[in-house]
């Protein structure tokens, strides 16, 4: 009775041990996901600010003279003399 007693304690520590380096691997590859999320949202930034770019330097150059480019310059334009009037008054 006593040996079984020891051998069912044994293989509960045996168990958790199992279970404690399985949670210390999960834990790991949480890190590295949440790593690896943080530098994918960088690269999204990124990448935002380059479609901006883009866009600002097509609105804004001899071949993008089309009817969104005029629209945005129209937009600018219109922005820049509301901040004109402002000043004045």
């Amino acid at each position: 009775m006593l040996e079984g007693l020891r051998n069912r304690i044994t293989e509960l520590i045996s168990l958790y041990e199992g279970e404690r380096q399985r949670g210390d691997e999960l834990a790991t590859k949480l890190e590295q996901a949440q790593t690896d999320i943080a530098a994918y949202k960088e690269q999204i930034e990124d990448l935002k600010r380059q479609i901006d770019n883009l866009r600002l330097s097509t609105a804004f150059s001899p071949a993008g003279a089309g009817p969104e480019a005029k629209a945005r310059l129209d937009k600018v334009i219109a922005e820049i003399d509301r901040c004109i009037n402002l000043l004045e008054s």
